[in-house]
């Protein structure tokens, strides 16, 4: 299976706006990419290697747009917290599929940020135990069938909803940690780990391809999200990131591998969590993913915003065409 090419949106920080997020998705499906993706959050609080602006536009919202303003091109969601009623998440998702044309890429995980749960009373639920029931309840209600449910957080019964989910479900775990796999393997279609690096990815999808062999089920999709920086060259790439921030946040990750010093230090060992450099680095950075094996990989320009568009034309004219090529090259060989 080829893999899939797609961009993380500008619908949060100091440069979130309209016409960037809709007319860089139109230029995005022009060019070929295969999908935009957006965040989520219900109270907004950058990462600090992000600044502190905190704007940040609802993540249906912004593809409720697009899928009135672009034709083809996939819509995701990288990834959606559970701090949404399930039942209301169905119909959001059902809507949103029906309208745009059955092109949603949907992942789900356990959300960074203890004050978004706080807000809404959700602040002592243990997190884990209610996104395996809400991903129960969403495959049971967007298959359109009438449901009912009694469960440790959410009750109801005979509800059902129409129109249906136009196709099956398929929902992506969210999340780098060795317990994100886990939970991939036992009630989810495929692993989103967001940025991790490069030597981390392996590890994990190691247990991940073994097990679901074991189990005697399909191979789950896979994926990644690493911040890009493209441009002239590796030093002006790198300039142009807050190399300080990824640093300070890589160091803060308990559960990904770590450099023979045992903190990270410098841009290379950020090595799959960070891709900066000329049209050729990132070619060659995304070659180390290829010959793993993946099935999705969305550049984050998040550090680029304020050069979007000649960052996607970058992308789109000089990177993914030849990622592509060496794909088909390396599977007519085969």
């Amino acid at each position: 299976m080829a893999t899939e090419y797609g961009l993380l949106l500008p619908h949060f920080g100091p440069e979130t706006d309209r016409g960037r997020i809709i007319e860089g998705a139109r230029r995005a499906e022009q060019m070929g990419f295969d999908s935009v993706w957006v965040r989520d959050h219900l109270v907004f609080h950058p990462h600090g290697m992000e600044g502190t602006d905190n704007t940040f536009i609802d993540p249906f919202v912004v593809l409720a747009a697009l899928g009135a303003t672009t034709t083809k091109i996939k819509l995701g969601f990288g990834s959606l917290i559970p701090h949404r009623h399930p039942m209301l998440l169905a119909l959001m998702l059902n809507s949103l599929a029906y309208m745009a044309g059955d092109r949603l890429l949907m992942s789900l995980g356990l959300g960074t940020f203890q004050q978004e749960f706080d807000a809404i009373g959700m602040g002592e639920w243990p997190r884990d135990e209610v996104v395996r029931e809400q991903v129960a309840i969403l495959r049971q209600v967007c298959s359109g069938d009438h449901a009912s449910w009694e469960g440790k957080f959410y009750r109801f019964q005979d509800m059902g909803l129409k129109p249906k989910y136009p196709s099956k479900l398929e929902i992506w775990y969210a999340g780098a940690t060795p317990a994100s796999v886990r939970r991939a393997l036992e009630y989810c279609d495929g692993w989103l780990p967001g940025r991790i690096t490069l030597a981390t990815y392996r590890k994990r999808v190691e247990k991940l391809r073994s097990e679901a062999a074991a189990q005697g089920r399909p191979p789950l999709h896979e994926g990644c999200i690493p911040i890009t920086s493209i441009d002239e060259d590796r030093k002006t790439a790198i300039e142009k990131v807050n190399l300080d921030g990824l640093l300070s946040n890589a160091n803060k990750q308990k559960f990904w591998v770590r450099p023979a010093s045992g903190s990270f230090t410098k841009a290379e060992e950020l090595e799959g969590s960070f891709i900066a450099g000329s049209s050729d680095d990132v070619v060659k950075e995304v070659q180390k993913f290829l010959e793993i094996g993946i099935d999705h990989i969305v550049f984050d320009l998040r550090f680029r915003f304020d050069e979007w568009d000649r960052s996607i034309e970058l992308l789109g004219t000089e990177v993914v065409p030849r990622l592509r090529k060496i794909q088909a090259t390396a599977r007519s060989i085969q």
